[in-house]
């Protein structure tokens, strides 16, 4: 417990944890992104549930940091390259991630046109893609955090600490999203350029984070700037439902009935 006494492992830790959150935000965007998609009543849950999973993720891989730092070891070699089991994870990760983003911009901007009848996703399908991700932004996470700091208190600390931030902004960050059409856009572009960013790490292709969250700091800031010009001007365009209730002529989420 020296630590606790230490300002150089404090600096250590509230850098940490602030880095954790920013990663986790980037976990919130995508759920509530794959949250839309179910009934209204379930999204909430869905949410607690991405989240906790995220949690539960992070602490299992930091309570066997043994087999994560194995997994930087050479697996094969492909094209020259030496794959690892971080880079076979980073890798379909990020592919994951950049056709689930391209998938979801489609669906958002083109879907009710071009897909016909949707259906809404079932709650387990939800889980288990927000899962999926869970574990490619974990393994990042503790990664980053073994890189860090020597102290595993310290880390499983700054992750808890950062998870209960995000359950508690979880909703008013999702809800913000939703609301405003550009910002799901811009969301939806950060996950592409993140999912680029986890292949780039695939190949051992090193893209330093200021290089990835500089220009997302900047779109945001430019974002806000527009939110505040236009708060007095027309309402915004809407942008198509992703859930759809069809039960005896009833609609969700805005859909205007055909006819």
């Amino acid at each position: 417990m020296d630590w606790m006494l230490s300002p150089e492992l404090w600096i250590a830790f509230g850098t940490l944890l602030l880095l954790e959150v920013v990663l986790g935000i980037d976990n919130i965007v995508f759920i509530s992104i794959l949250a839309d998609r179910l009934p209204a009543h379930q999204r909430q849950r869905a949410r607690i549930v991405g989240l906790s999973l995220a949690l539960i993720t992070r602490l299992l891989l930091l309570a066997s940091l043994s087999w994560v730092v194995g997994l930087t070891a050479p697996l094969f070699t492909a094209l020259g390259q030496e794959i690892s089991g971080r880079d076979l994870i980073l890798l379909l990760g990020g592919l994951f991630l950049l056709g689930k983003a391209t998938y979801e911009i489609h669906e958002q901007l083109e879907g009710a046109e071009h897909s016909g009848t949707r259906k809404a996703a079932s709650f387990a399908a939800v889980i288990a893609q927000i899962l999926v991700l869970d574990v490619v932004f974990s393994l990042d996470s503790v990664i980053t955090a073994v890189g860090m700091v020597d102290e595993l208190a310290i880390m499983v600390t700054a992750v808890v600490v950062a998870m209960i931030i995000m359950l508690v902004s979880a909703r008013a960050i999702s809800e913000f999203v939703n609301r405003h059409p550009t910002v799901k856009m811009l969301a939806l572009s950060f996950l592409l350029l993140i999912g680029g960013s986890l292949i780039a790490e695939g190949f051992d292709q090193h893209i330093p984070k200021g290089y990835v969250y500089g220009p997302i700091a900047f779109s945001i800031f430019v974002e806000f700037l527009n939110l505040r010009a236009r708060a007095k001007r027309a309402a915004p365009v809407h942008l198509h439902p992703t859930y759809v209730k069809k039960d005896d002529g009833e609609q969700e989420d805005g859909e205007v009935k055909d006819g």
